[in-house]
């Protein structure tokens, strides 16, 4: 059984104020990171019905800073479901409110792992990909998934000689 359609996205709008702001006068990566997460959660909890944790986060790349005084609007959808798992995709966009002008200035992915009470990895409905753009997202999220299967086992290759990276000895 898959969830119902409203379930599987979220849109959130938050303004960006002066305390968000770093060194430079832009919105900070760190405030933005936040609230992706935040979003992520959301979606993924509101998909699941379950207590959800982050697991991973891909292709987190600021195309153009934010600033203080925009609008900025994350529109999060379930794109890919495993197991237990769920990607959520996250567009954000940055408005002008005075202009009235809307520039795209992220898109990044979530990978969130629904629990059970006990903290254990618990079981989601499959999601619906009825659509050609759900169906492009569902395959774009298995890809994704794919590679970070690979990342993780050369990454483990990687670990098995830890003085490689240490900058010990011949290279």
């Amino acid at each position: 059984m898959s969830v119902e359609t409203p379930f599987k996205s979220l849109m959130m709008t938050v303004l960006m104020t002066p305390e968000m702001a770093n060194f430079a006068g832009h919105v900070h990566g760190g405030a933005i990171l936040r609230l992706l997460d935040q979003v992520a959660y959301a979606c993924a909890a509101r998909y699941s019905g379950c207590y959800v944790v982050t697991l991973s986060v891909d292709q987190v790349t600021f195309r153009e800073p934010v600033h203080v005084g925009e609008l900025v609007t994350f529109r999060a959808s379930i794109n890919y479901t495993g197991q237990t798992s769920m990607e959520v995709g996250i567009r954000v966009e940055a408005e002008r409110i005075r202009e009235r002008t809307s520039r795209h200035v992220m898109t990044c992915y979530f990978t969130m792992v629904a629990v059970d009470e006990a903290g254990r990895p618990t079981r989601v409905a499959p999601v619906s990909v009825g659509t050609s753009v759900e169906r492009r997202r569902w395959a774009a999220a298995q890809l994704r998934r794919e590679f970070r299967k690979e990342v993780e086992r050369r990454s483990l290759e990687i670990r098995q000689h830890p003085e490689d990276l240490l900058g010990n000895g011949p290279a």
